[in-house]
């Protein structure tokens, strides 16, 4: 920062970053691949003359680094000008003062590579030999622990650690033909002792098996399940469209929309950064601007847009924070079982295959598999359907959310009813 400032650069934003990762792969009983990789890198934010220039090294001797800054400032200099970068205002950092929020385990540190091996092993041996139709079994086991400090020339100083354990598995099985259907499982915490180390194996299998027979149906409008593996994704075009840059570049179909009922009364969402032990949690941002808990959508209404400093600046409105923490919903009274039952038919849907959606109308078609639904009980395995639809007719038509949400994920969305989706098959 002071080589920074005394070769001409008015203001800066430093961040150190020093993570590891190892994995485990396993096919078939049999170690498949094994990785271990480490890493240091520095980021240089310079703001220069009223122009802006990101550099980033992982080489970080000091001399160089001397060197590698006033170059950095020199080509700066040869960019165009843009007055709306510019540091965020200091009174908007965060200063300190919160309580642990449990997002690193030392444990990290001690689990022995045999111990990992053996995890791994444990998962895929929960899948080989326990069907006919068996064609491959692969299982994983993978850890990580990330650290990073910060600083600004206008007076924010922050760190932050987090570390992180998953084991996953997939199975591959001979169905009809020349279908081969497949699926997985995973599992995934900050703690190694909380991992959940068992199972894993044996639902990505049952996942598997689930999909033999498969086939389309007849095309009609029917009351959709989203499964709480698969929520996430169709919540993420609408999180999308309250991006800032979106906004700014008029390419959402939530413009213009804040503080306006654009969904139903069941969609209510709430930015919730300092849950403690859950992934995604901080108590700053990129930038350091100190999060805060924030309501997104209250009972349809809209009330956040995701606004750093520089689109702020840029369309001249208040910012709020650059990107979602842990998002929460409101949960029902029954799990997916539960949603399931409540139905005489319908669609439960467990992926989706390709498709997209316009982040301009909010049309959509996505590709989806699942099963048919009758008098309450999953039945028909279907696949190769398509979903049609509007986002903002979808989400006005949810009718309930179940009470099932995955622990681990950031977005802790669970299953999901909607009615009158328009499903192409037959």
């Amino acid at each position: 920062m002071d080589c920074a400032l005394k070769n001409g650069c008015q203001a800066a934003r430093i961040s150190l970053c020093n993570g590891s990762n190892s994995s485990f792969e396993i096919r078939n009983m049999k170690i498949d691949r094994l990785q271990q990789a480490s890493e240091n890198s520095l980021s240089l934010q310079i703001f220069t003359d009223g122009r802006y220039g990101l550099f980033s090294t992982n080489r970080l001797d000091i001399k160089e680094l001397e060197k590698f800054i006033r170059n950095g400032i020199d080509s700066t200099r040869y960019l165009a000008e843009d007055k709306a970068r510019l540091l965020p205002d200091p009174s908007l950092y965060y200063r300190g003062g919160g309580n642990d929020l449990q997002l690193y385990d030392v444990s990290i540190l001690y689990v022995k590579p045999d111990d990992k091996i053996a995890l791994a092993l444990q998962v895929c041996d929960e899948i080989m030999n326990k069907d006919k139709r068996l064609i491959s079994a692969e299982s994983s086991y993978s850890d990580g622990d990330n650290f990073r400090y910060m600083i600004t020339s206008n007076g924010f100083e922050g760190e932050s650690s987090d570390s992180w354990f998953t084991l996953s598995a997939s199975a591959s099985v001979k169905g009809d033909d020349d279908a081969r259907p497949s699926s997985c499982w995973h599992e995934s915490s900050l703690h190694f002792n909380a991992l959940i180390k068992n199972g894993i194996g044996t639902k990505a299998l049952e996942r598997t098996l689930r999909k033999l027979g498969q086939h389309k149906i007849t095309s009609a409008r029917l009351p959709m399940i989203v499964d709480f593996m698969n929520s996430g994704q169709i919540l993420s075009p609408v999180i999308h469209a309250l991006y800032g840059s979106a906004i700014q570049q008029k390419n959402s179909f939530l413009l213009d929309k804040l503080n306006q009922k654009v969904m139903g009364n069941q969609l209510t969402i709430t930015d919730e950064p300092h849950l403690a032990d859950s992934f995604g949690a901080r108590y700053f941002d990129n930038e350091g601007i100190a999060t805060r808990r924030l309501p997104v959508f209250e009972s349809g209404v809209l009330k956040t847009y995701y606004i750093d400093t520089y689109y702020a600046r840029k369309m001249d409105i208040t910012q709020t924070i650059g990107s979602p923490s842990v998002l929460t919903m409101p949960l029902g009274d029954k799990n997916l079982s539960g949603l399931v039952t409540s139905l005489d038919k319908g669609i439960l849907v467990t992926g989706f295959n390709g498709g997209n959606c316009s982040s301009t109308t909010g049309d959509f078609s996505y590709g989806i598999e699942g099963f048919l639904i009758e008098n309450g009980q999953v039945t028909q395995p279907i696949s190769e359907m398509n979903i049609t639809g509007n986002m903002l007719t979808l989400w006005n038509n949810l009718i309930e959310t179940g009470n099932d949400p995955r622990p681990h994920s950031r977005w802790k969305i669970p299953s999901l009813l909607f009615d009158g989706v328009d499903f192409s098959g037959l």
